[in-house]
Formats: structure tokens, sequence, C-alpha cells
């Protein structure tokens, strides 16, 4: 490492497992990269949607305490360890792994869950598109296997996940029929590119989606729960396929000639190659609802109950 690195960061860090008011700025030691790592200075970590189960100890990714938990996020990388090569000092990456510590100053990461940020996104966009990005594209191509020409159904389309599902969709050559969230979540998946959109709390989906595809949509990517997403799901046609990340509830239910699966956005070097190349296709907008700071981690995970589009995301003190 440097010898200029700073021995220590801050890191929104919990000590027990809990509700919000878990979170405490605490001062730990920089992560030193192992051989096939990176260290990263951290511009934007992103907060996801599952954090709170991370925090509160439903899912223990790693043990012991002070923990640090976070899964995506973007910077600059500061130091490399001996066996890596795709990366130098001063790129601009983004990240994203299961083992957490992104709610911090720096993030050491393995190389292959990592990747240069693509040109037209910002770097503080940068920051919100691993985890979701991935999990977008996973449920597209890796399930799915959308095809051009295809008629999707992607529900939750103004979220996270959703929103940027609409827009590789489309570079993947589907038509989309976006159900999104309020009149704000229909305007932003419009904006994105979605060939016709509704309002997942006000129209009737089965209905519009039928106007959409009359003999069915041939597939639908699940991204949020709800209570009439299975009437939705009713405009999937005979043979068509349905795919949702774990941990969307109530698990989404089809008749029998429909295909479903769940899946796990888990990270993938070939699918961020992938999300890169389809993101330098053309304009690409990666939505920020919010940006914390550390020390407001915990309003940043109440903020997760109250509707907002695309993420949310903390931003370190570091520079």
């Amino acid at each position: 490492m440097d010898t200029a690195m700073p021995e220590t960061m801050k890191a929104a860090a919990i000590d027990r497992f809990g509700g919000p008011e878990v979170f405490r700025v605490r001062s730990l030691s920089v992560p030193k990269p192992k051989p096939n790592q990176v260290l990263i200075r951290l511009d934007t970590a992103g907060i996801g949607v599952w954090d709170p189960e991370i925090r509160a100890g439903d899912f223990v990714l790693s043990k012991g305490f002070p923990q640090v938990i976070g899964n995506d996020g973007a910077g600059t990388v500061v130091a490399v360890g001996s066996r890596v090569r795709r990366f130098r000092v001063g790129d601009h990456v983004y990240a994203y792994t299961m083992k957490g510590g992104f709610y911090a100053e720096y993030v050491a990461v393995n190389q292959d869950e990592a990747a240069h940020i693509p040109p037209g996104v910002k770097r503080d966009e940068a920051g919100a598109l691993g985890a979701v990005g991935i999990t977008a594209l996973a449920g597209l191509d890796g399930k799915l296997r959308i095809k051009r020409g295809e008629r999707l159904m992607i529900i939750g389309a103004s979220g996270g996940i959703g929103h940027l599902a609409v827009q590789f969709a489309k570079r993947l050559g589907a038509r989309v029929f976006a159900v999104a969230s309020g009149g704000d979540g229909v305007a932003l998946a419009k904006k994105v590119g979605a060939d016709a959109v509704v309002d997942g709390h006000r129209d009737d989906v089965a209905v519009a989606a039928r106007k959409f595809a009359p003999d069915g949509v041939d597939a639908a990517l699940v991204t949020a729960g709800g209570s009439d997403v299975d009437k939705g799901l009713a405009a999937v046609g005979d043979g068509g396929r349905v795919a949702y990340p774990n941990g969307v509830e109530p698990e989404p239910k089809v008749r029998q000639s429909v295909r479903v699966q769940s899946y796990d956005g888990t990270p993938d070097p070939d699918l961020i190659e992938k999300i890169n190349q389809l993101i330098e296709a053309g304009p690409f907008h990666v939505h920020i609802a919010q940006t914390f700071r550390l020390d407001q981690a915990a309003a940043a995970h109440r903020a997760l109950d109250v509707h907002h589009l695309g993420k949310l995301t903390l931003q370190p003190s570091a520079s």
C-alpha cells in the first residue's frame, strides 16, 4: 500500500444487529488489499433494499463487530494487489461484492468484482450501478433470455433494479411494458425508454397489458412485490417466462402453463462486462433519489420505507 495512504478511515458501522439506530460513525483501519484485490477510495456507496435485513442480522455476511455493510459503490483505485492486472492506481471504477464494506471511505474488493466506469455514467451515479445492474441483467439475460422483438413486462420499473432493466431490455431489442409506482414513477419509466407504462397503484395492469400484447406478453421480470402482482402476471401468455430476484415478496404465482424462476443477483465479471457494453450503446440514466452522508446512515435506511424512485446512496467524506 502507498505509504501516503491514511491508516484509518471513517465508516458507518454497526456494533450489533438491530434497527437503524445501531449505526455509528467509527474510525476503522483502512483495508489492506490482498494480492488479487484493488483498494477503492469511495465517492458513492449504494444503499440496497436488502441492506436493512443484513443490518438486522437476517442475513449474516460476515462475523464479528464492528461490521461495515453495503455491497456496491464507485470511486478511484488508490492501491492494487500484486496479482492485479486489470486496473491501475487512478482508475475510476464501480464495484459489487457480497462481502460488504461499502458504508465507508475505503473498500477492498477482488478485481473480478470491479469494472471501469463506462463513458456516459457519472461517478456518483456509478455508485448505484453495481448491485442493481447485475440483478437486472441476470434476470433479463441469464434467466429470461430475452430475444429481440419479444414483449416484456417489467413490474417495479421505477425502482432501482427496474429502471435499469427497462434500459437493458430496450438494448436487447425487447418491447417493454412497464409497471411503475406513482405519477413520478410513470414519468421515469417513460424517460428511460419503456414502450408503454402504467401506474401499478391506479391502473388495471392486466387490461393495459392485454392491450399492449393481445395474445399475452412473452416474459415478465418482477422486481417489486405487491398484492396485485399476480393479477398483472395473468397477462403473460401460455409458454411465457417469469423471473424475480430472491427477496421479492410475496413470491409471484402464475398458472401452470407459465414458467417462473427465482434467482440471485450475484457478482459476475461476464455480466459486468456486458453491462458496460450495453451502457456504451447509447445514453443511459442511473436515477439517484437521494444522497446521504455517512452520519445519516440511519436516516437513509428509514428512507427506504418511503416512496422513492431509483436508488438511495451514501456519500463518504473522502475526496
